[in-house]
């Protein structure tokens, strides 16, 4: 019986070593570096856009415009008048963006347009903001861009 008690007692222990080896953690083999190859190529960048040769001249806001397209200047305008920012340029331009953003006193947008410029030498741009509402009267900010960069001077004007 000695026997079987020292036979269970080698298979128990063999069996625990078994055990101890099949949780041991596996050692990470290190990685070889890689084999030295040509550089890769530096990525290119696209071109930027030719920056457009036209800029803002002036930007005038009304609520009637000329047959040319000039407006006569504005400072307070009715709840029920449209309003028109009108916008000259001076130089060439190939699509280039013209923005003009009517923003109310609390900063809340009334508005916003777009166009795109494809003229040579001198230009106007009218954007028309309308309300099929009475607009709430207070103080409006009007704020014109050129490819995203602010133009011209911001203009105040106020509805009574």
């Amino acid at each position: 019986m000695k026997l079987n008690r020292i036979s269970y007692a080698l298979i128990i222990g063999l069996a625990g070593s078994i055990a101890l080896a099949g949780c041991k953690k596996k050692e990470e083999a290190t990685p070889t570096p890689p084999a030295a190859t040509e550089p890769a190529p530096a990525p290119t960048t696209p071109a930027a856009p030719a920056p457009a040769t036209v800029s803002v001249t002036g930007v005038t806001v009304g609520n009637t415009a000329a047959a040319d397209k000039s407006v006569a200047a504005m400072t307070t305008l009715g709840t029920k008048d449209k309003i028109i920012v009108s916008v000259q340029t001076q130089g060439d331009a190939a699509n280039a963006t013209l923005d003009a953003k009517l923003t109310y006193q609390d900063g809340q947008v009334a508005g916003q347009k777009s166009e795109t410029l494809n003229t040579t030498g001198s230009g106007t741009t009218n954007f028309e903001f309308t309300n099929a509402n009475p607009w709430p009267a207070g103080k409006y900010k009007v704020d014109v861009t050129l490819n995203g960069q602010p133009a011209g001077v911001m203009q105040e004007i106020e509805i009574k």
